[in-house]
Formats: structure tokens, sequence, C-alpha cells
């Protein structure tokens, strides 16, 4: 195994086999037996000129299960059967090598290999009891399943995309003591498996930039058309809901995960935005070390002092994360921390950096079958000079579990957590939390409150400022904005053209961009040589199936001046 090669191991007994070569073609296609649960994909021998290698597993339809990239810095993947919902049989392994020297060939001519079977020499007998034992275990493990799905008659199965038809319901406020109703808000992960396509939207609308989402009612289903999935390189993220998005510079933004259409998660986990032209870089490969494993509902911030981003948490499928992830970017190198102290895995948290540390507060974390996944009500913070995690003590007023909610950092001592959902009630209540006595109180406000909503985006807009723009209630996406004073704690409801397409799980952040946008009626006027504070919306999707890849931009100015 000197020279380069990209080699695959089917099932836990299987051997090696090796799938592309110096000397062979740069595509190659594979056939999954039926019996194998495992695979791994991995590289041996010096890349050299080579930049990477994709790869993604398709069902019988050539419509992807799951992807994920080897690079020079990341060089072995692995997937598992109970990780991913639609693995059935008649999988087909797809490799694709990028760089270097391989002789090209066409797409629709690689060769669909089959996979040598093996059977190890004088172990037979072994092996078949522990394959046998293994058949049961998956027969036991599918019955309590199909035992879980009964139970889970309230449709509290948190960690499910909601961009997908839904039965309506009607969420409302919960008060304290309130026993949670039999509402169902969300359809089973089985049924989830059945989303509509992205939207491919060709227009372009003022201060949008890339694919838009669709103006009109009309919906087009995603397997119109059963077309090939490798297509050309794309100079854009695909449209995707649970990303994040963060800025480490002025003009700067690093997109992290997101998951697409069929609830598949994205082939282009990590993008590079520059906001000086507007322009996108795919930034997977860019990175050394460890990167993270796709996933969605989790958070990425940024401490300006050391000039890194935190990624924590978040879930993918049936797998919830507790992990903690630093993208160096001045290095431009993944580590992945061994924390001391305990934190539950948690998705749809929110986490906020003060102080160089991690506040993250509530979240889903899973719970033993066949209790429904709970929403957290607690507050942990991460330590990153000690690598450690503890929970502080806090008293007064605590918002009660939810996930979903946004918190927005104001004037560097307090903490606004607004809205979110404990399945079957949304909320728009909003607290705040004194980071100097770490004591939580109600906020009572003023004006015309945002309706209960979770995933919804938000963003400080200044010292007293901040917004809140989208999410979901429950039966629909939300297109409203609104802007809360922290100085008269009063709401204001405000309206821009560019800010009204309904969508939840999209990422809003405010930056410098080159170039001023300002609406006045129906005419716009440029001002290409300035620079000012935007607001970029990027992403989410509209709970029919659509999810979206444009990046909306606001002046700051023409937000406070609509209020």
């Amino acid at each position: 195994m000197e020279d380069f090669g990209i080699y695959a191991v089917f099932g836990v007994n299987g051997p090696p086999q090796r799938l592309l070569s110096p000397e062979g073609s740069c595509r190659v296609c594979v056939a999954v037996p039926p019996c194998v649960r495992q695979v791994v994909l991995f590289s041996s021998g010096p890349w050299g000129e080579r930049i990477c290698v994709n790869a993604e597993l398709d069902d019988a339809d050539r419509f992807p299960i799951t992807m994920g990239k080897l690079t020079p810095f990341n060089k072995c993947l692995s997937w598992e059967q109970w990780e991913e919902e639609t693995w059935t049989d008649s999988v087909t392994l797809n490799v694709t090598l990028e760089g270097g020297n391989l002789v090209k060939a066409d797409w629709s001519k690689a060769e669909l290999l089959s996979v040598k079977e093996y059977t190890p020499k004088d172990i037979v007998a072994p092996l078949a009891a522990r394959e046998l034992n293994s058949k049961r275990k998956r027969e036991r493990v599918s019955e309590e399943d199909s035992d879980e799905n009964k139970l889970r008659t309230r449709g509290q199965q948190e960690n499910v995309c909601p961009n997908g038809s839904v039965e309506k319901t009607t969420p409302v406020r919960k008060a304290r003591g309130q026993t949670k109703g039999g509402q169902k808000l969300f359809r089973s992960e089985a049924d989830a498996t059945k989303t509509k396509g992205t939207a491919n939207g060709a227009g372009e609308a003022q201060g949008i930039v890339g694919r838009t989402p669709p103006q009109s009612a009309a919906r087009t289903k995603s397997r119109q058309a059963k077309t090939p999935t490798h297509t050309a390189p794309l100079v854009s993220p695909s449209g995707r809901w649970g990303q994040t998005l963060c800025p480490i510079d002025a003009q700067t933004a690093i997109l992290i995960g997101g998951q697409g259409a069929r609830m598949q998660f994205c082939k282009d986990p990590m993008w590079k935005l520059c906001t000086e032209d507007m322009s996108w870089f795919a930034a997977e490969t860019l990175a050394e070390g460890p990167t993270p494993e796709a996933r969605i509902g989790h958070t990425a911030v940024y401490d300006p002092d050391s000039r890194r981003i935190f990624v924590f948490g978040g879930s993918k499928n049936k797998k919830w994360f507790n992990d903690v992830h630093i993208l160096d970017t001045q290095s431009w190198k993944w580590t992945m921390v061994e924390a001391q102290g305990k934190v539950p895995p948690l998705a749809y948290h929110s986490c906020s950096m003060f102080r160089g540390e991690l506040f993250v507060l509530g979240g889903v974390f899973p719970c033993p079958n066949p209790e429904p996944d709970g929403c957290s009500d607690s507050l942990y913070i991460f330590d990153p000079n000690l690598s450690i995690w503890y929970q502080p003590i806090v008293t007064g007023n605590t918002p009660s579990p939810r996930s979903g909610h946004s918190a927005c950092v104001m004037q560097e001592r307090k903490i606004y957590v607004f809205g979110g959902w404990d399945t079957p009630v949304c909320y728009n209540d909003l607290y705040m939390l004194d980071l100097g006595l770490m004591e939580f109180s109600a906020v009572k406000t003023s004006g015309k409150a945002p309706s209960p909503r979770s995933w919804h985006g938000s963003a400080v807009l200044s010292q007293t400022k901040f917004l809140i723009h989208g999410g979901y209630n429950g039966n629909n996406a939300l297109s409203d904005t609104f802007i809360f004073d922290i100085d008269t704690n009063s709401w204001t409801e405000v309206t821009l053209p560019q800010l009204c397409v309904p969508r939840a799980g999209h990422s809003i952040i405010t930056m410098q961009t080159a170039g001023h946008r300002r609406f006045s009626g129906e005419d716009e006027d440029v001002d290409a040589g300035s620079v000012s504070r935007n607001l970029l919306v990027f992403g989410g999707g509209d709970n029919e199936g659509h999810f979206y890849s444009d990046l909306t931009t606001v002046a700051v100015e023409d937000l406070l001046a609509a209020i």
C-alpha cells in the first residue's frame, strides 16, 4: 500500500478492497451487498496534488443517503446503517477523486463494481454465531423502534426537520405548571423522508444574491426528474437549514453544516463568505485536522481574542453530539477538545460568547427509550483555557425548558433569550440573564410582540437593539420582523421588501459590506464605493420542503430607520 489508493471495507469482517489507484479511473461506483451494514472508506499513500475524494451512498433511485469527503487531513470515513434512516437494500457507493493526474472518465460510463465476498478461514462457526446474534439484536432493535413509534403519540421527536407537511395545530404560550397536551406538531422521522425538493427559484430580488426562494405558491417536486447526482462543482452553498454562519472578521464569515432536501446532510458542509464582493469559496479542504461530523442544530461562535471558532453539539439522525471542535482561523486547523466536566448531548440550543467562555442554554437532549426527547432549562459554561464544563449557580426566574430559541448578548453584560419551543408549545416570552449577578428575570415588554415561534433568526443591531426574524410557529414558516429596544423594553414590528420570504432554521448575522443598497419606495439608490454595516440572511426552509441558498442583505440603518 505504498502507492496512493482509495480503499473500502464492507462489513466488520471484510478485507480492504482497492477502489481507486493511480493508473485507474478517477470515478468508481460500487454495489454494496445487502448483508453489509457498515462501510469504511479510507486513503493510503501520499496524496501529492490530489485535492479530495467525494464519496456518497446512494439509494436505488440514485438519491444520496449520506455523503462525506476524504482530504489529505481527513483520511477516513465510516457509515453504519442504523445512523441512516433511508439505508435499505440496493445501495451503491460512489467515489470521485478531484485533483492529481488520474485518468479522467465519463461518469455515465463509470464501471459498476461488485464487492468481493469474504469468508475468514478457520473461524466459520464462531462468525456464524456472531452474525446470528447480530441479526437477533437488530430484530430486537427493530421491534423496540416499532414500539417506540407507537408510544410517541404526541409527536415529540424534536430532532426532526420542520420543512415538510405537518398536521396543523394551534400552539399556545405555556404557563408555568401547565400540562403538555396531546397535540402533534411534527410528523415522524419515517414520514420525514418524504420531503419535497429544494427551492431553485431563478429570479433575483433586490438586495438578494444567489438562488432565491420561489415567490409563487407553485411547488416543484424534487423527484420529477431523476438525474445523476454528480454535477459541476458548486460556486455557492446548496440549499439548507440548521446551519451556522459565523463572522470571523469585518468581511469574512464561515458557514458550517446544515441539512437539505430529502433530509440529506449537505455534501458541501463548509464555505467561506467574503462580503467585499459577496462571493463564496468552498472551505472544507482548506483546513487541516479532523473536521466535525455532518450535523444540524449545532452552534458556532467566534472568539475575537483567540481568533478561534467553537463548534458545539448538534445532531445527525439518531446521533447526538456533546463534542467541542475548534477551528483556528489563523492556522486553519481543526482540533477536537477532550473536555473535563459533564454536559449532555444537545441540539437546537443557544451558545453565547462572554469573556472567552461559552454560555450554552437549553436545547433538545435524547432520553432513553421509550421516553420522548426532552428539552433542557440548564445553563452550562465551557472554559476553553481549562477545557472544562461547569454549571454556574443561577438565581431568579429562569426560563422553562426549550429549544430553537435565540440568545443575544447586549452591552457585554446581559443575555436576552427569546422564544423557542417544547412540544407541543411554542413560546414568545423574553428573559434576561444578568451576567454580573448571574440572575434571570422575565422581561415585561410593551408594543406588539412577535408571535410564539422557534428556529427564528436573531442579530444585534446596536448597543440597545436586537432583531428577531422569521421562524416556525408549529404550523407555518414566518416572515415577519421585530426589533426590541432594551432601554424601553419595547417591541416594534418593521416591514422591508427584502425580508418578506417565510423561512425557519436560517442564519442571520451583521457585517460590513462594500456598497450600500438603500430602498425608498420603488427606487433603489446604490453607492458602490461606500462600506456599510448590513444584516445578512442565509438559507433556511419554508416548511413546504424547500430549502434556500439565497443570501439577502439589508442595511442596518434602513432597519433602524423603519422603527
